[in-house]
């Protein structure tokens, strides 16, 4: 579940922060103490996000 939203966000934030195109829906553009840092925090969201799949894939079932 987190993984998603982290990949969610991180995409937003990646897709406002290249084109500048405002989002209604994304988190890290709102925040105002990451001004100027959208991006970075952007990717690392994305590398939360895929941290947190791999976690996820390699607990044992059970």
């Amino acid at each position: 579940m987190f993984g998603c939203v982290a990949l969610v966000q991180g995409a937003l934030g990646l897709v406002h922060g290249i084109t500048g195109r405002p989002h209604g829906w994304g988190l890290v553009q709102r925040l105002g103490f990451l001004d100027g840092y959208e991006i970075y925090a952007s990717v690392a969201l994305l590398v939360l996000a895929f941290a947190l799949f791999a976690a996820a894939g390699s607990r044992k079932p059970g």
